[in-house]
């Protein structure tokens, strides 16, 4: 398939459909070839960081709004438009490719339509863009609700989260201690010709100054290294598991937390529970290729008496459903098909998850509440209410008035992540 055609399907099936663009690239990603692949990702990513900004730069273009079973090509003027505004390609390359998928989308009767759109928006390109950024929507590539959310929360913040939002998130690296300590794996690194940096805070995260493929990477295959970004391997510091302990990763898909537990303390027994069957296949593909064991188990984390019969965990590293928002860097597409509304939702099930799996835990034992989240709703605000209606719990390393950590997208290059942790009486 043209690959600017698979692209405006992609674009359909995230904006139009609601699908996630995790879900509908690796489906496009079959229908063109692997040299494409690349090519296929930054139209992808980029139109959908920069939405509202292509969105009304096309209406200025257009009479009337394309339609019904024409909606694919009004994403594929998308596509042109974001090749045009801000990618290398050639205008000629871009402008001819992408018409050319007309016939690819089975609409040769649009062609004069993509061409007439794309060459307009050349001759007057400084123009229209000037109209595209003069509305917050536009100016910053985020939805009114999440902004207004964000500028209410974050007052002196906002914008650099909106930054760093729209930028590309570095690959991260993390280091298997069974294999290699990070100093020793960095020089194999240096040695294949991969620039590289260290992490202050996360004892096991490295970051590749330019991204590359994991068939690259010494003993990718073997186990040595996995990708996982620095924020998300601070669970495992604030979790502190211990060899000899019952460990229970909670909402554990697709498995990189369980298997940096298992990673860093080898003795320890973990349980993996996820509701998703089928994201818990990586679960299990992630601890083939690391050579670890776990007990993997489906269930809904709100009714443990359904999946465990067990005794109770010494510490539990609740990694709750969240609102993504602080992985919008990663996931472009959660700007579009999140609602205002699901925060609420959202907020709600955490507290019945916290609550329920509050009582898996031992006397004495450690809770580490964590998501990839960066709305008080969901982080300080959902902590607040749980140590206020649970007597036995206590805040380590913060205070009541801000618990926990909140990690700021873009924050020492990580992404946005919130970690509280907490303690139960004996």
């Amino acid at each position: 398939m043209n690959v600017r055609a698979a692209a405006a399907n992609v674009l359909f099936q995230v904006v139009d459909k609601g699908h996630s663009l995790s879900n509908a690239l690796p489906a496009a990603q079959t229908t063109i070839k692997p040299r494409d692949y690349a090519l296929l990702q930054e139209i992808c990513y980029g139109a959908l960081r920069y939405l509202p900004r292509l969105e009304s730069t096309a209406n200025q273009l257009m009479d009337k709004p394309l339609k019904g079973k024409q909606r694919v090509f009004h994403h594929l003027i998308l596509v042109g438009l974001y090749q045009l505004s801000f990618m290398r390609i050639p205008a000629h390359a871009a402008v001819g490719e992408t018409v050319e998928a007309t016939k690819t989308l089975k609409g040769p009767r649009l062609r004069g339509l993509i061409n007439a759109v794309l060459r307009n928006y050349q001759r007057n390109q400084e123009q229209l863009d000037a109209q595209a950024v003069s509305h917050d929507a536009g100016k910053y590539g985020h939805p009114s609700w999440l902004l207004k959310l964000l500028q209410a929360s974050y007052p002196t913040d906002w914008q650099q989260i909106v930054a760093a939002n729209n930028t590309k998130a570095p690959m991260w690296l993390r280091v298997n201690q069974h294999h290699h300590q990070r100093q020793d794996y960095l020089e194999l690194l240096k040695e294949s010709g991969i620039e590289c940096e260290i992490h202050e805070e996360a004892q096991d995260a490295i970051k590749l100054l330019s991204p590359c493929d994991v068939t690259q990477l010494p003993g990718f295959d073997k186990g040595w290294v996995s990708v996982q970004d620095a924020a998300a391997q601070l669970s495992s510091d604030f979790l502190n598991a211990q060899d000899g302990e019952l460990i229970l990763d909670c909402c554990a898909a697709p498995g990189g937390k369980t298997a940096h537990i298992l990673e860093r303390a080898p003795n320890c027994k973990v349980v993996a529970i996820d509701c998703d069957d089928t994201r818990l296949q990586r679960v299990h593909d992630n601890l083939q290729r690391l050579q670890l064991n776990a007990t993997v188990i489906c269930g809904d984390a709100r009714n443990p008496e359904e999946w465990w019969q067990g005794e109770k965990f010494d510490r539990i590293l609740l990694d709750a459903p969240c609102s993504a928002t602080g992985v919008i860097r990663r996931h472009p597409d959660i700007k579009w098909l999140r609602r205002a509304e699901d925060i609420h939702a959202l907020a709600q099930l955490q507290s019945e998850i916290l609550d329920a799996m509050w009582q898996q835990l031992k006397p004495g034992g450690t809770l580490v509440y964590a998501t990839c989240s960066i709305t008080p709703q969901e982080n300080k605000d959902q902590v607040k209410a749980f140590l206020t209606r649970t007597c036995e719990a206590s805040l380590i390393g913060s205070k009541l008035e801000n618990p926990g950590r909140q990690i700021l997208p873009g924050e020492r290059d990580m992404d946005g992540f919130y970690y509280a942790v907490i303690k139960k009486a004996k």
